[in-house]
């Protein structure tokens, strides 16, 4: 009899089914399928991991990672690269640059220097979501001002006529939206330059190109606004071309912004919304702001819209000045067109070329469209032209309706000398060859004898003095 166990009970029956439940075989605990799992798997999973640990007195509480052969960091049992331990290549990028000495730590450099509290990440969120939405809608219009002046191929049949004021006001919002941006950014820049002079200049390689992508950001967009600024008022103190600038420096910011963007999105994130009330100083410096851009917007979109014209007071046209009551961008005299040849003719150069006088042009049929001309410098004016319709002049010469034309001007020295016009504007009813506007036979400085004028079309491209139409496609 076992120590310990009381004589009253059966000899027999109760030891053997004692010791039937003693021998009987315990569940065999399943292997854990945690055994050829990595060591950072354990170490993101350090409850799954570990052993239960009421097994009792005698129970082994090994953790499956200590069982795993150690291969090296970040290894798993095969001795494969962790997926979350950055290669070493990443961690290149993260290695900390030698931070320069103290004594060069003077000026806005030392800390404490910027006490405001207006430069903090909510400010710069705020305002940078007005500036991201200014710098969008310019982007996108003036991106379709320049499809329309050089349409891709298969674009060019597709081009966009009506309504017929839709240049007029996509230039508008893009030449406005362009000049609100000014303040906006210089807003954004106010707010954030504090960061340029923080200690040290760059912790990382990849701090340093981090600041060198801001520096390429904010060089391309304050090159980008102040040429179109500068464009508007026609004048051009560089010695590139600027349309063709103008455009890749475009796409230089927009790359840099979304790049920008990606770097700061969880900051960005974090402040997107308001969670305490804000500061009676930051309230005070949005309006501030608000109103600048407002009071920019105001005196400048006067030359765009017009009941805000008695607000005109720095926009660089007056759409009501001018000869006949339009304005001039180029006049005859800078063209070299003052005096129209004696023996002015219009050449339709087709499959059945012709030329036309102009009393044999004014006995055609002609036609009334009212049409503005919008610049591509922001300015528009609307008026009654009439004249001759392209498509019957092309017509005429046995071209089909789906040609496209080369029109050009008596103009010797300029870049918009010879123009080409596609197919979609040509055969538009709208489209004329005019001879007056407003009831008034054509002035020299608006394109005498003839001009082209077109709905939808930038005013670059509605060329003046034509002497020549030719069918080329």
């Amino acid at each position: 009899m076992r120590p310990g166990r009381g004589p009253s009970r059966a000899p027999d029956g109760g030891r053997r089914s004692r010791s039937r439940r003693r021998r009987r075989p315990r569940p065999r605990r399943r292997r854990s399928r945690r055994r050829g799992l990595s060591a950072g798997w354990t170490r993101r999973h350090p409850a799954s991991a570990s052993a239960p640990a009421d097994r009792g007195a005698g129970s082994r509480t090994t953790s499956v990672s200590s069982r795993l052969p150690r291969n090296g960091p970040g290894s798993g049992c095969d001795g494969e690269v962790r997926d979350d331990e950055p290669t070493p290549r990443v961690r290149q990028f993260d290695l900390p640059l030698p931070t320069p000495p103290d004594a060069l730590r003077k000026g806005p450099l030392r800390e404490g220097t910027f006490t405001s509290r207006l430069h903090d990440p909510r400010t710069a969120v705020v305002i940078g979501r007005w500036l991201g939405a200014a710098l969008i809608v310019c982007f996108v219009t003036g991106l379709y001002s320049h499809v329309l002046q050089d349409p891709p191929t298969w674009l060019r049949d597709h081009l966009p006529t009506r309504p017929a004021g839709l240049y007029q006001f996509t230039q508008g919002l893009h030449v406005g939206t362009g000049i609100a941006a000014i303040p906006l950014l210089g807003a954004k820049l106010w707010t954030v330059y504090p960061r340029l002079f923080e200690w040290p200049p760059a912790r990382s390689v990849r701090h340093a190109l981090e600041r060198l992508g801001i520096l390429l950001l904010v060089a391309s967009m304050l090159l980008e606004l102040f040429t179109g600024l500068l464009n508007t008022l026609q004048w051009y103190v560089w010695p590139f071309p600027f349309r063709q600038t103008h455009f890749w420096l475009a796409w230089i910011a927009l790359g840099g912004l979304l790049l920008h963007l990606a770097v700061k999105a969880p900051e960005i994130a974090a402040h997107w919304r308001r969670v305490r009330p804000g500061l009676t100083e930051r309230r005070a410096y949005l309006t501030t702001v608000t109103l600048s851009v407002l009071a920019v917007t105001a005196v400048t979109a006067g030359q765009s819209v017009p009941w805000l014209r008695r607000l005109d007071l720095l926009a660089p046209r007056r759409p009501d000045i001018g000869p006949q009551g339009l304005p001039v961008n180029r006049t005859a005299a800078a063209a070299g067109t003052a005096q129209t040849p004696a023996d002015w003719r219009l050449q339709v150069v087709g499959p059945r070329p012709y030329e036309l006088t102009m009393d044999q042009l004014t006995a055609l049929e002609q036609h009334d469209s009212d049409l503005p001309i919008a610049c591509v410098e922001g300015w528009s004016a609307s008026a009654r032209w009439t004249g001759v319709r392209i498509r019957d002049l092309v017509a005429r010469a046995g071209a089909p309706s789906t040609a496209r034309l080369r029109i050009t001007s008596l103009e010797t020295d300029g870049a918009y000398g010879v123009t080409e016009m596609e197919s979609a504007y040509a055969r538009d009813p709208l489209t004329l060859l005019a001879l007056r506007v407003n009831g008034e036979v054509l002035h020299a400085d608006h394109g005498y004898p003839a001009r082209i004028i077109a709905p939808g079309r930038p005013g670059v491209l509605q060329t003046k003095w034509v002497h020549r139409i030719e069918v080329i496609a």
